[in-house]
């Protein structure tokens, strides 16, 4: 963090933000309205079951594996372009500079293998190399990049492992729905609905469930985040990617595993705690519309009958 505030100031804390935030607003937005659907159909196909005898009426864990990962799936395909743009503009600066400094080096073997007319100019060209610095670009400039590297296609850079990471949701709702249950049901003794959990026990249920995600799934999180990110860094082959399969044999060649788990600290603080108030967030607003639909279904009622 003080190495970036150091080369970008402060505003580098901020790259990608506007895009990050319509990124994340359409991610949750679309990943909770297709799992409480699912979730909603799931839960009626199991009481019906439950009805005719034949099971206890509730929902397994692999079901709730399965609603997640759909819902997942369904987010990814419709949001990965814009989460493509958020890592270029995230890390667009620091790319600039390898490139920069790829080209002075190449400039500087020029400059001692050449005669004192050629030597002078290269070094005037070297002098305005290190004078430029890399100017952190828009949305639309992100847009026009990505496009001219790869065409449409580019925007679904990264698109297999993301799509594996689907998995991590739906390990975190299967943590969290699992340990929801448990608790209520060693609570009372029976199965109550998940409105009785408070709103403290839901962040913490929450907090749990995405730790356990995350340590799992990290590792895709990094190979996805390579490939989105710029790859034209000079001419340093260890750092450019072909596919997935390609980033990963690079990785362990020549980061070791531990490169695989770069940066997972921060991800951890800040996923665990976003998750858990997205949970917290979540149940409240669940219980808040069913209170709301009970109540006009209460005053409704009356005068429907009447009609």
């Amino acid at each position: 963090m003080l190495q970036l505030i150091q080369t970008e100031g402060w505003g580098g804390l901020y790259s990608g933000l506007k895009p990050s935030l319509i990124g994340t607003a359409a991610s949750q937005g679309i990943y909770y309205y297709f799992y409480q659907i699912l979730k909603n159909k799931v839960e009626d196909l199991a009481a019906a079951r439950g009805n005719k005898g034949l099971g206890d009426g509730t929902v397994g864990m692999f079901s709730w594996l399965g609603i997640a990962a759909v819902a997942g799936s369904i987010n990814v395909l419709l949001t990965n372009p814009i989460w493509v743009l958020v890592t270029r503009m995230q890390t667009h600066t620091q790319a600039e500079k390898k490139i920069m400094e790829s080209k002075r080096k190449l400039l500087l073997k020029d400059v001692t293998r050449a005669n004192s007319t050629e030597a002078s100019i290269l070094k005037d060209r070297l002098y305005k190399l290190d004078s430029e610095k890399p100017c952190p670009y828009g949305t639309v400039q992100t847009v026009r990049e990505v496009y001219r590297e790869s065409g449409v296609r580019g925007f679904w850079k990264g698109l297999i492992p993301t799509l594996i990471m689907v998995c991590n949701p739906s390990i975190q709702f299967m943590i969290y729905e699992t340990l929801a249950k448990r608790l209520q049901s060693k609570r009372s003794g029976k199965e109550l609905p998940k409105k009785n959990l408070t709103a403290m026990e839901v962040f913490l249920l929450g907090a749990i469930a995405k730790l356990g995600a995350t340590v799992v799934t990290y590792p895709l999180l990094v190979v996805k985040s390579r490939l989105q990110a710029k790859q034209e860094i000079g001419r340093n082959v260890m750092s450019r990617y072909t596919g997935t399969i390609d980033a990963i044999i690079k990785m362990i060649r020549y980061e070791g595993l531990h490169g695989f788990y770069k940066g997972m600290s921060t991800k951890i603080v800040q996923s665990v705690f976003a998750a858990s108030v997205l949970f917290m967030v979540k149940e409240e607003l669940v219980k808040f519309v069913v209170m709301l639909i009970a109540r006009s279904r209460t005053v409704l009622g009356p005068s429907s009958k009447k009609r």
